[in-house]
């Protein structure tokens, strides 16, 4: 029987510290002395030992050869059984994916003071979250690339209010990916200080658009209207105050945070009042389609005549919904000078477009009609894609 002794390269299990004394060539040849893999055969059969990292396979067969060969006993020591379930376990097509499982270690920024509606869409979204208030949404995607929390919330719009711009430009400005979205209905209620009934309350506190969404219900009330910087901070302010005659209008989360009664529930002139927020996390989703999914992203688009009829043709051909469209002028060049025929007189602004559409970037036609965007646009980014919220 033929025995051959392999070096190989790995690292011991032990630290071993290298002089910096020690040339290059004297190191090689310690980590020669140290590790070898035995091979053993033999004419009727063959048997193959390898050596995990750390482990150096020995066997009383063997022992008289490594004396032979000159094993010395510091290197005979080192070898031991390992408890293979201590190894770590391959991953599967599972667990690649985000689960709904414990969310007790999950840290969501959002702007405002804890009771925004925001915090709330966070808690919908995982209902054991430690949720982190910022003074601005700027600081909410800075508290996700600084690593101080997970992931951050972003209302994106509201089905009376509509779009909120900021925050498209905040989404193209940083390089934070859409993980999820959240549907929440709006529930606008009269707060006041305890005691106090609702024909006390002389004027009331809010953020403007919760007040333009509840201009009926005042006017019918004469409630004097008075902005202020969030729904949050309005409930904070009137449980401050302690004054009878002022109110609030903010989430049930609010009136329950600040000890404030809830006088009416449900004053905004539009029960049907949504409000749909971004889940935003430092790395994407990975797609799939076992479930709808939506893909958000922005692009611009080379100039000629018909080339946004052309852009958005190419998910009407695969036979893809659009659900939301957005225009917004590009901050580092807003004007374009139009050439030679206008004697450059006219000028129109340069725009980005987001775009909504409801595919899958697994499936194949969602592949296809990016491909086929690229021949129009000068610039595309995907913003994420993510399960559709489809819980009301």
């Amino acid at each position: 029987m033929a025995l051959r002794c392999f070096p190989i390269w790995v690292c011991p299990q032990t630290t071993h510290h290298r002089s910096p004394l020690m040339g290059l060539a004297e190191f090689d040849a310690d980590k020669r002395r140290r590790f070898c893999l035995w091979e053993c055969s033999s004419s009727a059969s063959q048997r193959a030992v390898t050596a995990i990292e750390g482990e150096i396979p020995f066997s009383r067969e063997l022992k008289k050869s490594s004396d032979e060969l000159g094993l010395t006993q510091e290197t005979q020591s080192l070898s031991f059984h390992r408890d293979l379930s201590m190894l770590p376990k391959p991953l599967t097509a599972n667990s690649l994916y985000s689960s709904d499982g414990d969310d007790s270690k999950v840290r969501i920024s959002f702007q405002g003071i804890p009771g925004a509606y925001s915090e709330t869409a966070a808690l919908k979204a995982f209902p054991n979250c430690e949720t982190v208030p910022c003074e601005q949404f700027e600081a909410a995607f800075q508290a996700v690339e600084l690593w101080l929390v997970d992931k951050a919330v972003l209302p994106i719009e509201n089905s009376v209010g509509g779009s909120i711009h900021r925050n498209y430009d905040l989404l193209l400005r940083h390089r934070l990916h859409i993980v999820q979205e959240v549907h929440l209905p709006v529930n606008h209620c009269l707060l006041g200080v305890p005691g106090v009934k609702k024909e006390d309350i002389k004027c009331v506190l809010s953020h403007p658009q919760a007040l333009d969404q509840c201009v009926n219900s005042l006017n019918n009330l004469g409630i004097q209207r008075i902005s202020a910087k969030d729904t949050a901070t309005a409930a904070q302010t009137v449980s401050s105050s302690g004054k009878i005659d002022v109110g609030a209008i903010a989430s049930v989360r609010a009136a329950n945070i600040y000890g404030l009664d809830i006088l009416a529930e449900n004053i905004q002139d539009d029960v049907n009042n949504v409000t749909r927020f971004l889940i935003l996390a430092r790395e994407p989703m990975i797609p799939r389609t076992d479930r709808p999914y939506k893909t958000s992203i922005v692009f611009s688009l080379e100039e000629g005549p018909g080339v946004l009829f052309k852009a958005l043709a190419v998910f009407a051909l695969r036979s893809i919904n659009l659900s939301k469209i957005e225009s917004r002028p590009q901050r580092r060049r807003p004007l374009r000078v139009v050439d030679g025929s206008n004697n450059g007189s006219a000028k129109y602004f340069d725009y980005l477009f987001y775009i909504d559409f409801e595919a899958s970037m697994a499936d194949t036609r969602a592949q296809h009609a990016l491909g086929h965007l690229q021949e129009f646009a000068s610039f595309i980014r995907i913003l994420g894609c993510y399960p559709m919220d489809l819980v009301r």
